[in-house]
């Protein structure tokens, strides 16, 4: 929701104003930025707000500021975790007797008490801004402004006036794994200016499924994606950053500005065999497709074949295995230096779609585009790869890290199950996708790099 929001203008406030409790599920996208995914303020002026925002250092902020008063706390812990879905709840009450008991926030279900810049002078049973009747309520950026917009992904966003609720309305412990998971709020009196948003209808992000009717009015380019908090799928990983490097679209794309090639990896690896798709922005310039078993240094190089005499090729390392795609040669793959006969069907246009798939236990990859794999190969049945990983400081079974590499400000949109090409939705699902969506069908026993098939695949 880089540039996108959703807003309703409030009416007169439930429970005179003194209480309300915002819920949110949220993965951040970017960090070190300052970014609000909830914001309440006139839209013609900037006297008097509250909100919600991840600070440039990747603290968490919450303000009320009114008339009477201001709550406002940050936490002393970061958030730069870019793969993990977090659960933030925010509440004020000003009907409590402590002025620290008046605003609360919680992150995943624990009340965060370890807080700096703390601020507690709006008195008892003073009315807040948060619901405050004329100003509008903002999901995702200050629209008011056209600035601070929330870069990441968001699932079911709930806002309560009049009540100050527990984190257990919104959440609950997973009693095999004791992690913090989504629970679907019932019996909540959402009050007169209470929504909640699933994001289920993707041709109406805002519609409201409380069952006040509260919809909320989209602005912006926002897109419905299927990671969320109970699968979470894989993104590129901007924590392993380099000067140049640049990321967008929910982390679904990388560039690298410079001219020498740099290389972003997955959040997530794989010890079961995988799939995905991706397409580039140029029909001539080298991007790399890199596996390894070890983490990447800082700069983000590793297997690179320098040579620039194939179509395609494949080094070898002893650290990873990097298939490159060079614009230049037809007709010739080079595998460790030596060339070799194999048809070109993985050199591809900017109107392409690249196909891979990897099995950890064989070592096996198999390349190919638009539906076709190269050397007539047939993962489902372990057939005719394009080549076959078994060398080096790899083992067999390890658990396989995965990443691109570009240059020269050229992009790669990568596809790891969420159904889009950077902004371009993918055109016709393929079958086998697990709840997940490609452009093509998925081999028989291949999975998208997500945490479900993680747990249950390996």
């Amino acid at each position: 929701m880089a540039n996108s929001a959703l807003y309703r203008t409030n009416t007169a406030p439930s429970a005179s104003g003194y209480k309300y409790t915002f819920s949110a599920w949220v993965k951040r996208s970017k960090i070190t930025d300052r970014q609000q995914f909830w914001r309440v303020l006139n839209p013609s002026a900037t006297t008097y707000y509250s909100y919600l925002e991840f600070q440039a250092d990747d603290k968490l902020h919450f303000n009320d500021y009114s008339s009477n008063g201001t709550l406002d706390v940050a936490t002393n812990r970061l958030f730069r975790d870019t793969n993990a879905w977090y659960h933030i709840m925010a509440v004020v009450d000003t009907t409590q007797g402590t002025a620290s008991d008046r605003i609360k926030l919680y992150i995943n279900g624990a009340q965060e008490t370890s807080l700096v810049g703390t601020t507690y002078s709006l008195g008892q049973n003073q009315a807040t801004t948060g619901t405050e009747s004329g100003k509008n309520n903002y999901v995702g950026g200050d629209l008011a402004n056209n600035t601070r917009f929330f870069n990441g992904y968001m699932s079911h966003v709930s806002f309560v006036d009049g009540q100050a609720l527990a984190p257990t309305v919104f959440g609950q412990t997973d009693s095999t794994s004791g992690i913090w998971k989504f629970k679907s709020p019932t019996g909540v009196t959402w009050g007169n200016n209470g929504y909640h948003l699933k994001f289920e209808n993707s041709g109406n992000l805002g519609l409201d499924s409380s069952g006040e009717g509260h919809n909320l009015t989209v602005s912006g380019n926002g897109r419905q994606a299927v990671d969320t908090p109970s699968n979470v799928h894989a993104t590129f990983n901007p924590l392993w950053g380099t000067a140049g490097k640049t990321w967008t679209n929910g982390n679904t794309s990388y560039a690298y500005g410079n001219n020498y090639q740099r290389s972003s990896l997955f959040t997530l690896y794989s010890q079961y065999k995988f799939y995905l798709e991706w397409k580039t922005s140029s029909s001539t310039a080298v991007f790399h497709f890199n596996l390894t078993n070890e983490q990447l240094a800082n700069d983000g190089r590793f297997g690179l074949d320098t040579s620039n005499n194939a179509s395609y090729r494949i080094n070898d390392s002893s650290n990873a295995l990097t298939f490159v795609h060079a614009g230049n040669t037809d007709g010739v793959v080079n595998i460790n230096g030596s060339a070799v006969s194999a048809t070109d069907l993985i050199r591809i246009s900017t109107s392409d779609v690249a196909m891979m798939a990897f099995d950890p236990a064989t070592g096996k990859l198999w390349l190919g585009k638009n539906g076709t794999w190269d050397k007539s190969g047939d993962p489902a049945n372990g057939n005719n790869p394009i080549y076959t990983w078994s060398s080096g400081n790899y083992t067999v079974g390890d658990p396989i890290y995965g990443g691109f590499g570009t240059e020269g400000g050229n992009r790669v949109d990568a596809n790891f199950g969420n159904g889009f090409f950077g902004t371009t939705a993918i055109s016709s699902a393929g079958s086998n996708g697990n709840g997940s969506l490609f452009e093509y069908d998925v081999p028989s026993g291949f999975y998208a790099l997500n945490t479900k098939n993680t747990n249950t695949y390996g």
